[in-house]
Parts: C-alpha cells; sequence; structure tokens
C-alpha cells in the first residue's frame, strides 16, 4: 500500500463585514449556525481535518475580518495563503450592493499579497432571496474577468452549496499539491 500523504493548507476567507464569512465556516467545519452577528476582531482561526484517497489533509481556514478598520493587519494574515475564498451577500440591500461591488479590491488585494493561487467566490445568503432574482450571468462574468476556480451560491443558515463549495476547493487543493505516483 502506498504511503500516506499528508498535505496542509491555508486558506484566506475575506470580504466585506457581514456577509457570512465565520458563519460558512462554521456550517462546513462544526454543522452549526448561529444567527446573531459577532463581528470579528482582525482574524480568527477553524481548522478542519480530511481524508482524500487515503491522503491526510488538514485545512486552516483565516476569517480574516471585513472592516477596514483591520487593513493594515491584512498583508500578514494572507501570508502563506494557499487559497483564498472571497465571500459577498447576496441581500438586496445597501450590504449586498457594496459586498458586490467590493469584489474587485478583495480580489487586488489577495493577489497582490499572494500571487497566482486559486481563488473562488462564494454569493451568500441565498436564504434571503428568490432563487429567480440571482442573475448567475454577472457572477458568471465576474468568475471569468478574474480567472476564479469557480462560484458558488450558498446559505451559511440552511447549508445549501457550503459542502459543495468547499469540498471544491479542497479537491482543486489536493490534486494540485499530490505528488504524481508511479503505481
Amino acid at each position: 500500500m502506498a504511503a500516506t500523504h499528508k498535505f496542509r493548507f491555508k486558506i484566506s476567507v475575506i470580504g466585506d463585514g457581514q456577509v457570512g464569512k465565520t458563519s460558512l465556516i462554521k456550517k462546513f467545519t462544526q454543522g452549526s449556525f448561529e444567527k446573531d452577528y459577532v463581528k470579528t476582531i482582525g482574524a480568527q482561526f477553524s481548522k478542519y481535518e480530511k481524508e482524500v484517497e487515503g491522503d491526510e489533509i488538514r485545512l486552516i481556514f483565516w476569517d480574516i475580518a471585513g472592516q477596514d478598520d483591520f487593513l493594515f493587519l491584512r498583508p500578514s494574515f494572507y501570508k502563506e495563503s494557499g487559497a483564498a475564498i472571497i465571500v459577498y451577500s447576496l441581500e438586496e440591500n445597501e450590504l449586498g450592493k457594496r459586498s458586490y461591488e467590493h469584489i474587485d479590491n478583495w480580489y487586488e488585494n489577495i493577489k497582490k499579497f499572494c500571487g497566482d493561487i486559486p481563488i473562488i467566490l462564494f454569493a451568500n445568503k441565498m436564504d434571503l432571496v428568490e432563487e429567480d432574482d440571482i442573475n448567475e450571468t454577472v457572477i458568471q462574468n465576474l468568475v471569468k474577468q478574474h480567472g476564479f476556480l469557480g462560484y458558488y451560491i450558498t446559505s451559511a443558515k440552511t447549508g445549501e452549496g457550503v459542502h459543495e463549495a468547499f469540498n471544491t476547493l479542497i479537491e482543486k487543493l489536493y490534486r494540485k499539491s499530490k505528488p504524481l505516483t508511479d503505481d
């Protein structure tokens, strides 16, 4: 039997404040959802382990505060990220509109400090909008424009799309890092 490989990836989860970054991570790693908003101060870390094809994968999610108060800390938080998730809110209000408009800023910021790493886009809070109102063409154009790995429409509250989105990123990182074997 082939030796088990161990992989460790740091994933930065970024986006404006109140878009659901912490809630998405908790839903994926713990299966829980808290409806009360608690502002992230600086950054929070969540560990998650998974086995893929007999290999051990350890993920460390860096949940980075979206408020501008923490702008000066971001370069050090981004350091050594293997991938990034940009989260924005689908809400049809000022928060949703602003978080969508800031996707370009988050993209430029992560590219500046991390170079060419896989980035995935999460359009979150789908439970707060009508599915027919989601303009996927606009999202697809943004994904193409920036070369994102893809996008997922998610709800941290219901869990819809969450596991599929995170697992796609994990699979991509794993495939990119797994050594070629002769067997």
